[in-house]
């Protein structure tokens, strides 16, 4: 069943989140990157109880942006699954197991503050 095509980066995290809570992803965080990066206008984090599910998700989640038009730059750790990262260009999901996920604590990293650049040279 093809979708229409995804017209800019919240329809495509939108479509991320519908399509990892359609394959029962435990604690989905999406992270506004917009004002913070320039790689991504969103991070989604979200959580599989088994690596058989992780990378279900993950496929999951690949058909339904190829559907819309939104073929993934690249899918890595599908192999083992404990973390798979989907990269759909404005979104990047990460899929991992709750050990892991709580291992890397990638929320924490992305929600802290950005420490301020000095422009003062280093003597």
């Amino acid at each position: 069943m093809k979708s229409h095509p995804v017209s800019d980066s919240r329809q495509l995290c939108d479509l991320a989140v519908a399509s990892l809570e359609d394959s029962k992803a435990e604690a989905i965080q999406v992270i506004d990157l917009t004002d913070r990066s320039t790689f991504a206008d969103y991070m989604i984090v979200a959580s599989g109880s088994s690596t058989r599910q992780v990378k279900a998700m993950a496929d999951r989640l690949v058909q339904r942006a190829k559907a819309a038009d939104q073929a993934p730059l690249g899918v890595e750790g599908d192999r083992e699954a404990e973390w798979v990262l989907v990269d759909l260009a404005d979104v990047v999901v990460h899929l991992m197991l709750p050990q892991t996920r709580a291992f890397y604590n990638l929320e924490k990293l992305w929600s802290t503050a950005l420490p301020a650049h000095s422009s003062s040279a280093q003597a």
